[in-house]
């Protein structure tokens, strides 16, 4: 590895060993990238420097009307966060600081002048409770928070004695907010350029958590590299994107599917992105329709219900509608296409290779494809013992290029890379024209709506309610969210099964944890099938629904 820009190097000393890591393919011209420099300065100051200054980067809508941050106001919001991560908060280069914020403006400058100080940001889900917030924290040892002030009881109650006490979190500060310590004061006062810190391409500069099966979270450790790749294959090859591109969506900023496509994309092509923090079906199409946005990312829920909304809004400046995060019904793809003339580009990433690696687009699509291995990526199927299959035979994906998993510290990792190839726990199969189908999970992550749900999690959580004996929880298929998050309940005796009792566990699931992690069905059983060892057998349980 190159020499380390970091003081604090904890993010490179937990990284896998050598011999765990996938195979890096970086000889696609595309990612051929020096072996020094940053990518938030590669983002917004090479913009800059590209000659787009004055053009948008940024857009915000309020009461409909979009108003922009050109890439010059967005550098120096930049540069003058970073003086402040640096002289008043004093982290040095290495140290972790956790992020939490809607998808805004604010949130999008302090994940870029994290980076660009040469500290390793940890993008957190705007929902996630203390609970679930203190596992992260403390796996990735993070130091300091930047959050916004609407989200700050959850922080406090990781900095204040009690079981969600965080003992490495030593500060917090707090934007979209006009107090005389909040980051935009502070921020007022240091100068507007900021030279961005010497790091290796193969520094650390994200560290972004998923959910495993059992709830614990693992920690997808990326690169500078890591971030320009994901921006100069899937983008440029699939979308073409251009800087006369308008980007809008829903995914969070959080995910790296939103990284990807709600910020670092349009930056890399100097084009422009629309950050909206709370959108409907109906919302979406109104931003699109205001700001004339050319590509859009959402799930295929979204999709689904715009298609009945879509003909009661002037959306004809749309050229790339980029679903990802659950399985797309072609029956979805073909309500989308008949409402809007536009055909959908699918796409499959994950948190572990960052961004998308299989997809196809406009003629290039086949029905009931996702697509094929995006340029600079290889694909291929296998079976158990790692051996390849034939055409038209389901078996494991595996997948490699310019980026892969590296988890921070989990032993995990043995299960995720085999043989140089990464493994992202689906079942596929590919035709003779190297289309790639998607067949299902191989593990018990229940997808719904976009989201990853693990089902030990929402168990959890049930069982700590008085009423609960025991549950298992499972996805069952729906045809509006893909999956449904189901719970089978034995209830402990002084309590009656009922409307009403599933509505009072409902509602204690969503204050335990994240509330779209919530159980929307709710059966009543007098027990749970198991093993003769005890375990819990999750693939009895479909038998019955």
């Amino acid at each position: 590895m190159e020499r380390s820009g970091h003081l604090d190097t904890f993010a490179r000393d937990h990284l896998p060993p050598p011999e765990a890591w996938p195979a890096f393919l970086l000889d696609h011209p595309a990612v051929r990238y020096p072996a020094r420099f940053n990518c938030a300065a590669e983002l917004v100051d090479g913009a800059v420097a590209a000659g787009h200054g004055q053009r948008p980067a940024l857009w915000t809508v309020t009461d409909g009307k979009p108003s922009a941050i050109t890439y010059l106001e967005l550098r120096q919001r930049v540069d003058r966060l970073a003086h402040v991560l640096i002289e008043d908060m004093g982290l040095v280069p290495g140290n972790r600081v956790l992020l939490r914020g809607p998808n805004n403006p604010a949130m999008a400058v302090a994940l870029l002048a994290t980076i660009k100080a040469g500290l390793v940001a940890v993008p957190t889900m705007p929902l996630l409770r203390a609970v679930e917030l203190k596992p992260v924290i403390d796996k990735a040892q993070v130091s300091a928070v930047l959050c916004d002030a609407r989200l700050r009881d959850e922080i406090d109650a990781c900095m204040r004695p009690g079981p969600t006490h965080c003992p490495t979190l030593a500060q917090a500060r707090y934007f979209n907010d006009d107090g005389p310590e909040s980051l935009e004061t502070l921020a007022r006062a240091k100068p507007s350029s900021f030279p961005a810190c010497d790091t290796a391409g193969d520094d650390v500069c994200l560290i972004a958590f998923t959910s495993g099966t059992t709830g614990s979270p693992k920690g997808c450790i990326h690169f500078h590299r890591d971030v320009l790749a994901m921006c100069d294959l899937f983008p440029r090859s699939i979308l073409q994107a251009t800087p006369d591109d308008i980007f809008c969506g829903t995914p969070p900023l959080a995910f790296t599917f939103g990284l990807g496509g709600m910020l670092c994309f349009p930056l890399r092509a100097g084009a422009s992105t629309v950050l909206s923090e709370k959108l409907t079906p109906a919302s979406l199409l109104e931003t699109i329709q205001a700001t004339r946005a050319t590509v859009v990312f959402t799930a295929p829920t979204f999709y689904r219900q715009m298609a009945a909304l879509a003909p009661g809004y002037d959306i004809s400046s749309l050229r790339h509608c980029v679903s990802a995060g659950e399985a797309l019904p072609d029956a979805t793809r073909q309500s989308w296409k008949q409402a809007t003339g536009v055909e959908m580009t699918d796409g499959i990433g994950s948190t572990e290779m960052i961004h998308i690696f299989i997809s196809s687009a406009g003629q290039d699509v086949r029905r009931g494809a996702i697509g094929k291995v995006v340029p600079g990526y290889q694909a291929c199927i296998v079976d158990e013992s790692m051996q390849p299959l034939p055409p038209r035979t389901v078996g494991r994906l595996a997948v490699r290029g310019p980026t892969g998993c590296k988890y921070l510290a989990d032993d995990r990792q043995a299960n995720a890379v085999r043989q140089g190839w990464n493994l992202t726990g689906d079942s596929f199969m590919m035709d003779e024209d190297g289309y790639l189908y998607y067949q299902a999970r191989t593990d018990d992550m229940i997808i719904s709506a976009g989201y990853n749900i693990a089902g030990p999690e929402v168990e959890s959580a049930l069982l700590q309610h008085e009423a609960v004996a025991e549950c298992g929880v499972i996805g069952v298929a729906d045809e509006e969210r893909g999956q449904v998050v189901t719970a089978f309940v034995v209830p402990r005796p002084g309590f009656a099964p009922g409307d009403d009792l599933a509505k009072t566990l409902q509602e204690h699931v969503k204050r335990t944890i994240a509330p779209y992690k919530y159980p929307r069905v709710i059966r009543f059983v007098d027990a749970l099938p198991r093993t003769e060892t005890g375990k819990l057998k999750r693939f009895a349980l479909r038998g019955l629904n």
